[in-house]
């Protein structure tokens, strides 16, 4: 079964291809015999698909199969799988990425490609449809292609027009005017309706007085028609978000080698990051995407502390996940996109060469090592919680995020190392306030020689009701160790209290 394809001129300037691809199962145009795919509907299996061959012989969409076999004996009929179709058309989506960093998926057999000041680098918009033509073809995937000024308009002029069509924006209405009024993309009910009226096509629908056709159809009509013709703007729902910050690098041959993959991606970010440096932004995120003769697309992805334009030092974080690609028999594109882009202000050079060492110059770059090597969970910064209770009064942060204000209580100090539960000990110690003067925690005896305390935390009633009050104490053992420990509960309370470690100082 083929499929179409249809693109479109934005505003008249620059084009938005929508391309509509058919299922895995297509590509059967050669073969004599007539097509279809069957589906279950309410116990009775109906046609989901046919063929041009098919069609051309009076089977259509909604046709009971047992008709169907009786009209046509020859006809091949097969399973219709609709989640398989939805599935292989997103992959088609993914891979149509080496042409469009946008692409909207319209089911069942449409992408929309939005190349607006892409085309150029195929040579144009003819070049850039032949291509695409050509790969998917290579493929076992025929395909119909259409440029036009909007996305409906793409649409109606690739599924309703033979060979490849490419609307100049001044033309839309003249290239609409013979389609027939399903080319709107209408109900089937509501077309039929209006094709008993007699207006077959839409050049017939659009000299109808527009009041007569939205109290007659409603205003679905009106607003399918004013959208093909670009009164009304249609919005798309990319896979992908759109991005204009996009860069890609095509091969005359197919790479595979660990160093080709490497001096592309050098050179791909030194392009990446001379267009933003040339508008004055720098980006915190980047994506790498390397696509493979047989269309599969493999990613990698770094994250930077600080937005940056550095490509030698954003290419560095990309060569160490290198290893992860399989090239397969061959990377014919790659393709890359900045993310989370800002606004960079002009940084004067250093004179002073014993001056701090800036973040940027320092810092961000060990610490966008580590979290390429360790990942972005194991690479943060503690800072303080307004929370008086341990456990809670610290929270994780990115490593060079703004400080959020606040500080730690210095009259109130706190253990370097925090243990994520307290663990418990057995004391020895006077009552009622005094601290141990003893205890032994992981089987080790420990003498107390110096502490203070004690300091009173209340538990957060609103969290655990039952939770019992802590006396703090810091203790230094007689080999010069330093603890943080509390007693859970009072003396004379019921069940008795408890002793614990909670962290270490040194």
């Amino acid at each position: 079964m083929e499929g179409a394809a249809a693109a479109t001129h934005t505003g008249g300037v620059a084009p938005i291809p929508g391309f509509a691809g058919t299922s895995p199962r297509g590509g059967r145009e050669n073969e004599k015999r007539p097509f279809a795919l069957i589906a279950t509907e309410s116990g009775v299996r109906r046609l989901f698909a046919v063929d041009e061959a098919a069609a051309g012989l009076g089977l259509f969409v909604g046709q009971k199969a047992t008709d169907a076999a009786a009209l046509v004996p020859e006809l091949v009929i097969a399973d219709a799988d609709p989640a398989a179709d939805q599935a292989a058309l997103e992959a088609l989506c993914d891979w149509c990425a080496r042409f469009s960093p946008a692409v909207a998926i319209a089911p069942p057999d449409c992408l929309f490609l939005d190349i607006t000041g892409v085309d150029h680098l195929w040579g144009g918009e003819g070049a850039m449809a032949d291509d695409l033509v050509a790969r998917l073809a290579a493929n076992g995937i025929p395909v119909r292609t259409a440029v036009a000024s909007t996305p409906g308009a793409a649409w109606a002029l690739a599924h309703f027009s033979q060979g490849e069509v490419i609307a100049a924006p001044d033309a839309t209405m003249a290239r609409l005017a013979p389609l027939p009024i399903q080319a709107l993309r209408l109900e089937a009910a509501t077309a039929a309706q209006i094709a008993r009226l007699g207006l077959v096509t839409i050049g017939r629908l659009a000299g109808t007085p527009r009041d007569q056709i939205t109290r007659r159809f409603g205003a679905g009509v009106v607003l399918r028609l004013d959208q093909a013709l670009g009164r009304v703007e249609e919005a798309l729902v990319f896979r992908r978000p759109r991005n204009p910050w996009f860069t890609r690098l095509a091969f005359a041959e197919p790479i595979s080698t660990p160093d080709d993959l490497a001096r592309i991606a050098t050179d791909i970010t030194a392009a990446m990051c001379a267009r933003l440096d040339a508008e004055g932004r720098g980006a915190r995120r980047f994506e790498l995407c390397f696509h493979r003769l047989d269309g599969l697309a493999q990613r990698i992805a770094i994250g930077l502390s600080l937005p940056g334009r550095e490509a030698a030092r954003i290419a560095r974080l990309f060569i160490p996940h290198l290893e992860t690609i399989d090239p397969g028999f061959g990377i014919e594109v790659a393709t890359l996109t900045a993310d989370e882009v800002e606004t960079l202000a002009p940084r004067q050079q250093r004179l002073d060469a014993a001056a701090e060492v800036a973040p940027e110059d320092g810092l961000a770059p060990l610490i966008d090592r580590l979290i390429g090597r360790l990942g972005a969970k194991a690479v943060w910064r503690a800072d303080p919680w307004p929370s008086h209770t341990p456990e809670r009064a610290v929270i994780r942060r990115p490593p060079l995020a703004a400080f959020p204000g606040g500080g730690w209580d210095l009259a109130r100090p706190r253990p370097l190392r925090l243990f994520r539960r307290p663990e418990p000990i057995e004391a020895m110690a006077p009552i009622p306030d005094d601290p141990p003067v003893s205890f032994r925690w992981r089987g080790a005896q420990h003498r107390v020689r110096r502490a203070e305390g004690p300091e009173r935390l209340a538990p957060e009633w609103w969290r655990s009701p039952r939770a019992r009050v802590r006396d703090y104490y810091r203790v230094e053992d007689d080999t010069g160790a330093r603890f943080w420990l509390f007693r859970a509960g009072l003396y004379g309370e019921t069940p008795a209290p408890k002793w614990w470690l909670h962290g270490l100082f040194g």
